[in-house]
């Protein structure tokens, strides 16, 4: 990867739905060239997608969690299975495993307390070798969806 590769990257992080004509004026590279890195970059994986940011309130949910997650059991088996049990949960947005102590780090959404309450008690609390969960609810999102530093 070189810096015109990078310069690929950090425009289309601002500006994903970009055509490949502006594309390759914003990096000043002719159009076949652009369009061949383009291409690799997507076929190599360090594209993995385009998509659209969608205001989570906007859609009906407003309430934001982060949960720290402290497993009991920690054998190779049930951490795949509480891994797997998590990507089955679509309030589940982020999922990551940490380091010491907690294990895991969750951000979930919901509609509201109640909702969130439910999803608690029915889906997070009975995953698989779950020890104890601490929740704390984000009061503002004051950094999201920054691009990477390219």
């Amino acid at each position: 990867m070189d810096t015109v590769d990078r310069k690929i990257l950090a425009e289309l992080q601002r500006d994903g739905r970009m055509t490949i004509t502006d594309l390759a004026a914003r990096v000043r590279l002719s159009l076949s060239p652009c369009h061949r890195r383009l291409r690799e970059l997507e076929a190599s994986g360090v594209i993995r997608g385009y998509r659209a940011s969608v205001d989570a309130a906007a859609v009906g949910l407003a309430f934001e969690a982060l949960i720290f997650v402290t497993m009991h059991q920690e054998d190779r088996g049930t951490v795949a299975a509480f891994e797997q049990a998590l990507t089955e949960i679509p309030q589940v947005l982020q999922a990551q495993r940490l380091f010491g102590d907690p294990d895991y780090l969750l951000r979930v959404v919901a509609a509201d307390l109640p909702a969130f309450q439910q999803l608690y008690d029915d889906r997070l609390a009975t995953l698989p070798g779950v020890g104890r969960l601490t929740s704390t609810l984000v009061m503002k999102q004051v950094v999201t969806d920054r691009p990477l530093p390219l």
